[in-house]
């Protein structure tokens, strides 16, 4: 997918994830909105992954540690049909596999997450297994800049350049807010590009909603062979949504219905700008 293809869907997947966190009237939508350019990157673009076969030996493999941002990547299973779009209205409703993480009983999930701290440790192990096992995929991990205080991350941090896993990509959506306010506030994290440096890592720095950045990033990794890659993606929490964007209280408000049309009109907005261009249909 060219990139304005790719730009015009994650405006798409915007408002997919904006109608069904105000249709469950539950969801953390300042991170998932955050978030949206890196996943479409990954899943349109980078990633080697099959919806008709789920578990092909062959995959990619995709961890959401920051998991408690899932509503952009249910949207985006969906949409490429992992299951059918119409499960999206059952989001965090009794009963539904859809819930407020990341579920392993849905197809395209491989692991629960939400917790913290822990998707990193288990992506280094993925991608251990690949190389003891000769297999060429990658392992592709997306972690929260507030989630950078947890002491497994750092442990994950040290064990991915010892085993010389350049097939292990660490991803963090650096909007620099978390649920209790700025992450400088709350722990501060600077200079974070440094620490991961001096771990061992190749860190690239770009623009996190810039999808022709963030797909050139992916493409160039391993750009050092024998280092994982760590993409320091620098975000706009709330991103697409003019009045949300930088607001802490957007990281889990639900948008009211005013609020979910004003969201929708500004995107479609987005959208028309990009078929103007004659490249989207």
């Amino acid at each position: 997918m060219e990139t304005t293809a790719l730009k015009a869907k994650a405006a798409q997947i915007r408002m997919d994830l904006l109608r069904m966190i105000h249709g469950a009237g539950t969801g953390h939508t300042g991170g998932s909105l955050s978030n949206t350019d890196i996943l479409t990157a990954l899943y349109y673009r980078v990633m080697k992954i099959d919806p008709t076969n789920p578990k092909w030996d062959g995959r990619d493999r995709f961890i959401a540690s920051k998991g408690h941002s899932v509503e952009s990547l249910w949207c985006i299973l969906a949409d490429l049909g992992f299951f059918p779009k119409e499960e999206l209205n059952t989001f965090s409703r009794f009963g539904t596999r859809l819930i407020g993480h990341p579920n392993n009983k849905v197809p395209g999930i491989e692991m629960n997450t939400g917790a913290l701290g822990h998707g990193l440790a288990i992506s280094v192990g993925m991608a251990l297994a690949a190389k003891r096992d000769g297999k060429s995929y990658r392992v592709y991990c997306l972690m929260g800049d507030g989630e950078q205080a947890e002491g497994s991350v750092w442990e994950a941090a040290m064990a991915g350049p010892h085993y010389k896993l350049d097939n292990l990509v660490g991803i963090i959506d650096r909007n620099r807010l978390q649920i209790s306010g700025s992450t400088e506030d709350v722990m501060g994290l600077e200079p974070l590009e440094e620490k991961w440096s001096a771990f061992g890592w190749h860190v690239v720095s770009v623009d996190g909603n810039d999808i022709e950045a963030l797909v050139q990033a992916f493409e160039a990794a391993p750009a050092v062979p024998g280092k994982p890659t760590l993409v320091m993606a620098n975000t706009v929490k709330g991103k697409g949504v003019s009045f949300a964007e930088n607001v802490p209280h957007w990281h889990h408000h639900v948008p009211n219905d005013q609020e979910l049309e004003q969201a929708l009109a500004e995107l479609t907005a987005v959208l028309e700008s990009y078929k103007q261009e004659g490249q989207v249909r």
